[in-house]
C-alpha cells in the first residue's frame, strides 16, 4: 500500500508530494540483509520536491551517512537511475538525487536504496509521484540559450572546461538541472554575467545555487547588476535544494550575479532564470 499526500508550495508555485511509504520492518536484521529505509530517517520519510513536466528531487536525510540512489520508470521494472549530483562521490547524509527524462502527465514508480559503510543495504518500497501535464502558457525564460541568451563573462569554470563543456557556465542557462556550472574554486568571488535575449523589463529570476555534499560550493546570498549600473540585493537562498524566486522591477539587457557570501570552494549554479517582457522598440 502505498500513500501519497499532495501539498502546494505557494513560494515555488510548485508541487511537492510528501511520500509516507509503509515500510516492512527489519529490527535484528543483520548488515547483509536488506533493511528499511525508515529506520534511519528519523527526521522525515523521502520526499518528491519540485516536479515539472520533465524532472523532480528527491530530498531526504539519512541518520548514517549512504551512498544512495533511486530507481525510477513507469512500472516497477523502473529502467532509470538518478544519484546524489556531487563530484567527489562517496557517502554522505543529505540526499537529494535528481530524475530526469521524465514525461509530463505522467505517473512514476521508484525505489530509494542506499549502501552504508559496514556494507548494510537500506532500501524503501515501491512509491509513485505524478507529473504536471505540459504548461502551454508557462513563462519564457529570457536567459535561456535555447532563447538566444549568451554568457558574456564569468569568473571561471572548473577544470579550465570552455563555457559549453561540462561545468562550464552555459550548464547555468541550459534549462537542464541535470548539468551544473561550477566555477574553479572561486567561492565568494564567483561571478555570471548573461546577456538576455532582448532589453526586457524584468520582474523576476529564479536561482538554483549548486551545493557538494562536503557542505562546500553553496551560495548563500548575491547580487544582480544590470548594464546599467544599478544592483540589486543581496538576495538569500534558503538552500540547494531547489530554485528560488526573486520579484524585480528593473529593465535590462544584462544581468551579472555575484556571489556575496557562500560556503566557499567551487561555487556556482544549477540554473538560472529570467521572466519578463521585452522592450518595444
Amino acid at each position: 500500500m502505498i500513500r501519497n499526500v499532495q501539498i502546494h508550495n505557494r513560494v515555488v508555485g510548485k508541487i511537492v508530494i510528501l511520500l509516507i511509504p509503509l515500510l516492512v520492518s527489519a529490527c535484528g536484521a543483520q548488515s547483509s540483509e536488506i533493511q528499511s529505509i525508515e529506520s534511519i530517517t528519523a527526521s522525515g520519510p523521502p520526499e518528491i520536491v519540485d516536479i515539472t513536466d520533465s524532472h523532480a528531487t528527491l530530498l531526504f536525510e539519512s541518520d548514517i551517512p549512504l551512498a544512495c540512489s533511486v530507481v525510477y520508470g513507469e512500472t516497477t521494472a523502473y529502467g532509470l537511475i538518478a544519484v546524489d549530483s556531487d563530484m567527489a562521490g562517496g557517502s554522505h547524509s543529505d540526499h537529494h538525487p535528481l530524475m530526469t527524462g521524465l514525461k509530463p502527465d505522467t505517473e512514476y514508480h521508484f525505489r530509494v536504496q542506499g549502501t552504508a559503510a559496514d556494507g548494510t543495504l537500506y532500501m524503501s518500497e515501491d512509491m509513485t509521484f505524478r507529473t504536471p501535464p505540459t504548461d502551454e502558457n508557462a513563462e519564457v525564460n529570457l536567459a535561456s540559450l535555447e532563447q538566444g541568451a549568451r554568457i558574456i563573462a564569468v569568473s571561471s569554470n572548473f577544470g579550465g572546461a570552455a563555457n559549453d563543456e561540462r561545468w562550464g557556465a552555459n550548464s547555468a542557462i541550459d534549462g537542464n538541472p541535470g548539468t551544473e556550472w561550477s566555477s574553479n574554486g572561486d567561492g565568494d568571488e564567483a561571478f555570471i554575467e548573461i546577456q538576455l535575449v532582448d532589453k526586457a523589463t524584468v520582474v523576476a529570476v529564479e536561482v538554483w545555487t549548486r551545493a557538494m555534499t562536503d557542505g562546500t560550493a553553496e551560495i548563500f546570498s548575491f547580487t544582480l547588476t544590470t548594464d546599467s549600473g544599478e544592483t540589486l540585493g543581496p538576495f538569500e537562498l534558503n538552500d540547494s535544494n531547489q530554485s528560488y524566486p526573486f520579484e524585480m522591477g528593473v529593465v535590462a539587457e544584462t544581468l551579472r550575479l555575484d556571489v556575496v557570501e557562500s560556503s566557499g570552494g567551487n561555487t556556482g549554479l544549477v540554473e538560472f532564470a529570467v521572466y519578463g517582457e521585452p522592450v518595444g522598440e
